[in-house]
């Protein structure tokens, strides 16, 4: 009898077990990580075959990132718990600023630095979360996720309001139908089909649209069935200041979210997380920043539903999630594929999109329910966060005025709650003693 027997966690499933619930996996964040590539290439005025490229390099990225975290490399990269790695959403709007004020070249740079820069401080942020408690990162995220809905928005209407299909009726009508269908998946489906609403929205909009006269897939018949893009596709990185600070507080924002995805893993499967595993897992979306930034991908996240799925099926293995990120990669290596994603109509990917930013802006109002703010001056610091990182998306031009590093990091929405929570929280709760909450009668 084996004296040790391996914890659930590191058990090897039989091949076929284990490619079925990997492929479960992969289900249940697709569409997540596609739609950061296909909302950023549409708001650069990339074409659909670049678009394409963006859409694969997001997947092979995601793919070995996936892999990283659940194999592990040594006692220095992986936290090696069953998560799943994808774009993060955090990103999208510094990236849209970075490239209209710098370029494309300058949105890859300075996520190169970002990439670095999260390497560097794994260790010590592990060591620091008490300063990203809920009011920190509830606040932030819920902004995250209401600064997005505009970008959704242009995808349903169009983005040029002087196009004659500009907010069309049948554009509406399709985006209605769409959020309608993952209505109806999550109020009747059981299981792992209600987790699949927005899958189900892009395909079953893809379908309604293509009646409609609403799609283009002639660019599909031209693409390879497999490869890669050559790495640094846009040229040379360029690391613009501005865009740099940007993409580094993003690169926090991001390990505040995973932090608390991470813990929450480390719980469901019995293998509790120290700040060694914490900060393993960080410097593997480290890794991700400079990945990304090589090879035209995007910086990656601890996705939020694939934690929900090993709550939801009680599978621990990290070798599922393993077999997910070899799936991502095979993924990335089809170019048709990833043409046939660029190709879907705006109003699809705004529909699914309105409804995922609108979750990540309820995941953060979630957050905000565990914060004290009888007695204390944390409803003040979650009201001035949300006013000052939504002044840019009600008023985009608010900074028009200033240089144009301060335009980036003012204009992002979630840069500037991110800079706003962390300074009041610090402000309110770590430099004066709080007041003794006032005794009941």
């Amino acid at each position: 009898m084996d004296p040790s027997p391996r914890h659930p966690v590191d058990q090897v499933l039989p091949p076929a077990r284990l490619g079925l619930l990997g492929l479960q996996h992969v289900l249940a964040m697709y569409t997540g990580c596609v739609t950061v590539p296909l909302v950023f290439g549409a708001a650069a005025g990339l074409d659909t075959h670049t678009i394409g490229l963006l859409v694969n390099a997001d997947l092979l990225v995601a793919g070995l990132i996936t892999l990283l975290q659940a194999l592990g490399i040594g006692r220095v990269l992986g936290i090696r718990l069953p998560v799943v790695a994808g774009a993060t959403f955090t990103a999208l709007t510094p990236m849209i600023l970075i490239a209209g004020q710098y370029g494309v070249q300058a949105v890859y740079g300075s996520m190169i630095a970002a990439g670095v820069f999260g390497l560097l401080i794994a260790v010590p942020f592990a060591r620091a979360v008490r300063f990203f408690p809920p009011v920190v990162t509830g606040s932030v995220i819920a902004v995250i996720g209401l600064s997005l809905i505009g970008v959704a928005a242009g995808l349903i209407t169009g983005l040029d309001p002087a196009a004659p299909d500009y907010a069309a009726p049948k554009r509406l009508a399709l985006a209605a139908g769409i959020v309608l269908l993952i209505i109806l998946v999550g109020r009747f489906a059981r299981g792992l089909l209600a987790q699949l609403g927005v899958l189900a929205g892009l395909v079953g909009g893809t379908a309604a649209a293509v009646l409609m006269g609403l799609t283009d897939f002639s660019s599909v018949g031209g693409a390879d069935w497999l490869g890669v893009a050559a790495p640094f596709h846009f040229g040379a990185p360029q690391f613009p200041v501005a865009a740099v600070i940007s993409m580094c507080v993003v690169m926090l924002v991001t390990f505040t979210e995973s932090t608390a995805s991470m813990l929450a893993v480390g719980e469901m499967t019995g293998r509790p997380v120290t700040s060694r595993d914490l900060a393993r897992g960080l410097a593997a979306e480290g890794v991700s920043g400079v990945l990304g930034g090589v090879m035209n991908g995007f910086m990656d996240t601890v996705f939020g539903q694939n934690v929900g799925l090993v709550g939801m099926t009680k599978v621990r293995s990290r070798y599922v999630t393993a077999a997910a990120g070899g799936f991502l990669v095979l993924l990335g290596l089809v170019p048709k594929l990833g043409e046939v994603v660029a190709s879907l109509p705006g109003p699809v990917v705004g529909a699914a999109g309105l409804v995922m930013f609108a979750t990540v802006a309820a995941v953060g109002i979630g957050i905000l329910r565990a914060v004290e703010f009888e007695n204390t001056a944390n409803l003040l610091i979650v009201a001035v966060t949300i006013g000052v990182g939504m002044l840019p998306v009600v008023t985009p031009k608010i900074y028009h005025a200033f240089p144009a590093w301060a335009q980036v990091i003012g204009g992002s929405a979630i840069t500037s709650a991110a800079l706003t929570a962390f300074v009041l929280n610090l402000l309110f709760n770590h430099t004066v003693r709080q007041r003794e909450p006032a005794r009941r009668t």
